[in-house]
């Protein structure tokens, strides 16, 4: 190879490992945006200023995030610790990063508004929530609320202890505990022996019951626990002969694939990302990779390593004329809507239209008591579709971004839509057992 030839290749080379510090970096840590209940925007920090906030996007340190009126929010940290986001907050992710002994260091700013926060507290584990001028640093598993106004704050401790620092000294605030700062007085406190109620706490209650009660099973094995209470809710595991165990999500047919709803997202380190718009869709694409099974569809592999992160998932086998997803070459740093798959709706405040082949696009979490029961009467029937009742009103995923996003129609030659054959009678089907 000639001097100028080897020289054009080591630039390319170090072009190309330039790109991906944020995944080779091991200090480097990305959560989970899990949920999204009306208008949120986010500051990726790339320069843009706030936009639309999508459901399952990757949140790195340096990023905000704000809900509007009508806005809530949820972000599920790897063991599974939350952040629930009230309206008319805003938050700031100043740290997400791995310390040298492999346990995590989170710290949130809490700016303005509601935030309830839920911490695992495993070993080692360490999480600062800043409000106003005070830290708060829960020293075991710890539930609490915190609160920021323009001239008074206060924190609240359903669980645990937590220990509260700040200008106007050291606290320790306990289970049914509540302290309040006097911002325009020096932070002065009051500590109360008693909670009062705040109009979130049912919703956040309730948000909590959920994952505790969809958590409990991990049949793949994750160190992970974020996206695990939503795998088992939408979806179940089956013995596939030749594959191994597989996960599939609920109403799926032959002609669904895993990437009909979702988004290309550019984040500064490591390029465009696949985003899913699917309520389950983070950890069947961050972690192993979906594989077509014939008379069975596409089905999800968690594998057995899960060292890497994946930006772009991961296919095998796919069925003929399948053009598989590829990233946006020529739309710059803009977010790519990906919009092919039918949705389930709302035709009142209490039922929902569920497709067969939806994948449970629009379902919002723990609506519906047994989504796998609906699933296989929908299978075995000759109707595409059913009415369901539910408990709460459903959530609205953002399709577009009216500043910086591009749609991609269904007709796309990117990611179009393979050609295969209808949904095979249950009865040849592979067994599905499910989680709970």
């Amino acid at each position: 190879m000639s001097k100028r030839r080897w020289g054009t290749a080591l630039w390319l080379l170090i072009l190309l490992t330039s790109t991906l510090p944020a995944l080779a970096d091991s200090q480097v840590r990305i959560v989970r945006l899990s949920d999204i209940q009306g208008t949120v925007q986010i500051d990726r920090n790339t320069g843009q200023g706030y936009e639309k906030a999508f459901l399952n996007m990757p949140v790195v340190a340096g990023m905000k995030l704000q809900s509007k009126d009508d806005g809530r929010a949820e972000i599920e940290c790897e063991d599974g610790s939350t952040l629930r986001v009230t309206p008319n907050s805003v938050i700031e992710f100043t740290q997400l990063s791995r310390k040298e002994s492999g346990s995590r260091a989170s710290a949130i700013a809490v700016l303005e508004g509601t935030v309830y926060v839920n911490f695992k507290g495993k070993k080692d584990e360490q999480l600062t929530v800043t409000f106003a001028r005070e830290n708060v640093s829960p020293t075991e598993p710890a539930h609490f609320r915190v609160q920021v106004n323009d001239a008074d704050a206060s924190l609240a401790v359903f669980k645990g202890l937590v220990a509260v620092s700040g200008v106007s000294g050291n606290e320790q605030v306990g289970k049914n505990q509540t302290a309040s700062f006097d911002l325009a007085n020096g932070d002065k406190y009051e500590l109360a022996k008693n909670l009062e109620d705040d109009p979130f706490d049912g919703w956040d209650k309730q948000q909590e019951q959920y994952h505790q009660q969809y958590m409990a099973n991990n049949s793949y094995g994750s160190p992970y626990g974020y996206g695990l209470s939503d795998l088992n809710y939408y979806g179940s595991y089956s013995m596939i002969p030749g594959y191994g165990m597989m996960w599939q999500p609920y109403f799926t047919g032959m002609g669904w694939d895993p990437f009909m709803d979702g988004a290309w997202m550019w984040y500064p380190g490591f390029g465009y990302t696949w985003v899913s718009a699917y309520p389950w869709g983070w950890m069947p694409y961050r972690y192993g990779n979906w594989a077509y099974v014939p008379n069975y569809g596409w089905g999800w592999q968690p594998g057995n390593s899960w060292a890497g992160w994946n930006t772009i998932p991961r296919l095998q086998n796919p069925p003929q004329r399948y053009t598989q997803p590829q990233p946006p070459g020529n739309y710059g740093h803009t977010t790519v809507v990906v919009n092919r798959g039918p949705g389930n709706f709302g035709i009142s405040p209490r039922n929902m239209i569920v497709r067969k082949d939806s994948a449970g696009l629009g379902i919002p979490r723990g609506s519906v008591r047994n989504l796998g029961k609906v699933s296989n009467s929908l299978e075995r029937g000759t109707v595409s579709s059913a009415s369901v009742r539910i408990s709460p009103p459903p959530s609205a995923y953002p399709t577009s971004d009216t500043t910086a996003t591009r749609t991609l129609s269904p007709s796309s030659p990117r990611m179009s839509a393979p050609a295969m054959r209808p949904m095979a009678h249950p009865s040849a089907a592979p067994h599905r057992t499910s989680p709970h």
